[in-house]
This record gives C-alpha cells, sequence and structure tokens, in this order.
C-alpha cells in the first residue's frame, strides 16, 4: 500500500510540474480518438475521412478550450451526413442543436461526455461512464449522458440505413419518418438511456452519504445495478444480450472505478473525526475523514570518489625523497632557533 501512495504523490507532483504539457496532450488523444470513431462510424465525406484532417482538426483542439472537441465533432458528423443526403443532415443538424443547447444550459461543465460516451461503447467499457460520472460529477452529468447515447444510436443507425438513405428514389417524408422511427423505436437506446441515467443517479446518491467507504460502495452497487438492469431489459423486451461479455465489461468498469477512486478521493476511514460544535442559532455535527497521504522524502545521494592525484602522488615522491614534510636545512623556510635564544641573550 506504501509503494501505491508512493506511485499517486509522485504522479500528483509530476503533473503539477508538467501540467501545460499534460493537457495539451490528453487533448489531442481525445479528440484524435472521438474523430476517429467519427470516420469509422460514418466516414461518408473523403474529405472529411482524410487522416491528415483528423490529425491537423485533433491538433487544433488541443490548444482550443475543451469545448472544442465537441463542436468539432458536430461538424464531422453534420458533413457526413450531408453526404448521404441533406434531408439526414437537416436532420442531425435538428438534433444535435437540441442536444448542444441543454447540455449547454444545464451541463456546459460536462461537455467532454460527448466524446468519452462513444469511445467507452466502442472500448466495451460501458458501465465506466455512469460510475465515473456519478463519482466526480453530479445529477446535471444524467443530461449530457442522455444526450450521448441517444446521439450515439443516431450515427449507428444512420450507418446501417445508408443503403436506403442513399437511393434515388426514396422521398423525403419517407427519410424523416425513417429516421425517426429509428430513434423512437430504438430498443436498445432506451435500454441503454435508462440504464445510464439510473445508474448515474445511484451512484451520485450513494457517494454523498457520510457512512464510511460510501465511494467502493457506490462503485459496487452501480456496478450491479448495471447488469441487473441490462439482463432484466434483455429478459423482458426480448432482446439479444451477449452475457459473459456484459459480465467481463461491468468487472472490467468497476475495477476502473476504483482506481478512479483511488486517485481522485483516497480517503483514510482509519481516522476518521467527528466533531460537534456550536454558536447562537444551531449545532453543527461534522464528520471529517483526512485524505491518505505519505510523505515522500527527497533523496540525494553524492558520489564521493577516492583522492585526487595529486594527493597520491606525495607518498610516492616522499619516498623517492623528491618531496619532504619538514623544510630542508639550508633552505629559505627553516628558522635555527638556537641563533635567535642566544641573540635574543646578547641583547639582554
Amino acid at each position: 500500500m506504501t509503494a501505491l501512495l508512493e506511485m499517486k504523490q509522485k504522479l500528483k507532483n509530476f503533473y503539477g510540474q508538467y501540467e501545460g504539457y499534460l493537457v495539451p496532450v490528453f487533448k489531442f488523444l481525445l479528440a484524435f480518438g472521438y474523430f476517429w470513431w467519427i470516420r469509422t462510424s460514418l466516414g461518408m465525406m473523403e474529405r472529411l475521412s482524410d487522416p491528415f484532417v483528423i490529425i491537423i482538426t485533433a491538433l487544433l483542439c488541443a490548444i482550443l478550450p475543451a469545448n472544442a472537441i465537441m463542436w468539432m465533432g458536430f461538424l464531422f458528423i453534420l458533413g457526413h451526413c450531408y453526404a448521404v443526403g441533406i434531408e439526414v443532415a437537416a436532420f442531425a443538424a435538428a438534433l444535435l442543436l437540441l442536444m448542444a443547447i441543454l447540455a449547454l444550459r444545464f451541463g456546459g461543465r460536462y461537455n467532454l461526455v460527448f466524446s468519452m460516451v462513444p469511445l467507452g461503447m466502442v472500448c466495451q467499457i460501458s458501465p465506466l461512464i455512469p460510475i465515473g460520472c456519478g463519482l466526480l460529477g453530479n445529477p446535471v452529468a444524467a443530461i449530457p449522458v442522455g444526450c450521448s447515447v441517444v446521439f450515439y444510436h443516431l450515427i449507428t443507425f444512420i450507418k446501417e440505413q445508408e443503403s436506403i438513405l442513399t437511393s434515388d428514389d426514396i422521398q423525403i417524408q419517407r427519410v424523416l419518418k425513417l429516421l425517426m422511427d429509428g430513434l423512437v423505436k430504438e430498443q436498445d437506446m432506451w435500454m441503454a438511456l435508462i440504464t445510464f441515467i439510473g445508474v448515474l443517479l445511484m451512484v451520485y446518491l450513494i457517494r454523498t452519504r457520510s457512512f464510511d467507504y460510501a465511494w467502493r460502495v457506490a462503485i459496487i452497487v452501480g456496478a450491479v445495478a448495471y447488469l441487473s438492469i441490462m439482463l432484466a431489459g434483455g429478459l423482458f423486451l426480448g432482446m439479444d444480450v451477449e452475457i459473459v461479455s456484459l459480465v467481463i465489461s461491468t468487472l472490467v468498469s468497476a475495477l476502473l472505478g476504483f482506481v478512479l477512486e483511488f486517485f481522485a478521493f483516497g480517503g483514510d476511514y482509519t481516522r476518521t473525526e467527528h466533531l460537534e460544535y456550536e454558536d447562537d442559532d444551531y449545532f453543527y455535527y461534522v464528520k471529517a475523514v483526512p485524505k491518505v497521504s505519505i510523505s515522500t522524502s527527497k533523496r540525494k545521494i553524492k558520489k564521493i570518489n577516492g583522492v585526487s592525484q595529486k594527493t597520491e602522488e606525495i607518498p610516492q615522491l616522499l619516498g623517492r625523497g623528491q618531496w619532504s614534510s619538514r623544510p630542508p636545512v639550508d633552505g629559505p623556510g627553516h628558522v635555527d632557533f638556537e641563533k635567535k635564544l642566544e641573540e635574543s641573550l646578547k641583547d639582554l
């Protein structure tokens, strides 16, 4: 445990020292993964599918505010939808505009969720999204999370119906009806939407309680709730659910949730203190949980080599008679004390 705490402290110190360089790198990686997923999922406009365009746009997002990733992603989606048809682009623009208004009005600081939800689903760690938002956010985060789920299934549906939407004899009314039915009648989307929002609110509710190990209990309950709701939904709605992959995904997400709790919270419940005090109007009962911390001493090792070459040469010179620790008898440094004493006595 001590080694883990030392590693955590070193990582925090490293991040604090190089934050100005690490944040743009993280934003670039997130933007590149998000834009590449759009290219893989849609990829209908050749110019926007060019890897060079994706890299340049991701580099631009690395130096811009974090909201730029969301807006650039919307532009990529609209461009690919326009390559399918102007009706599809208009429908996607209306839906994305509604999502953007809701996200900016109620959950503006959670706009990165729009890029994290698709990547989490692609990487088969979907439970980590509501668990992480419940641990680090508040109930307002349910709005961008829900919008991201709808937005993910819209892109998936457009890709699946590409052959029908790009046909020449299809009418505008049929295109709009097909897209609307694809969202309203999509059982997978509604099941994922209910599960994500329910798990997020449940994790937040437990995490904010005052009992010991509330964060860890919230992670376990959230993982069990996600697994239970998905299995129950698949059973009652008659959907095909891959139980093995769902269980593995939930377990991996729970482990990642514990890692997130270790770095984001790390409370030491063994040193919990309960404080009571009052003023003229209220009584206060406070529970203080100190953070787990460890002091890392900076060790500086100074290597001392052997004595210098000149010092090593002195005994050799003494042995050859070339150097003497006493000045020569007749040399300029010699003092005859007996002669000095006689001269002093003569003066007396």
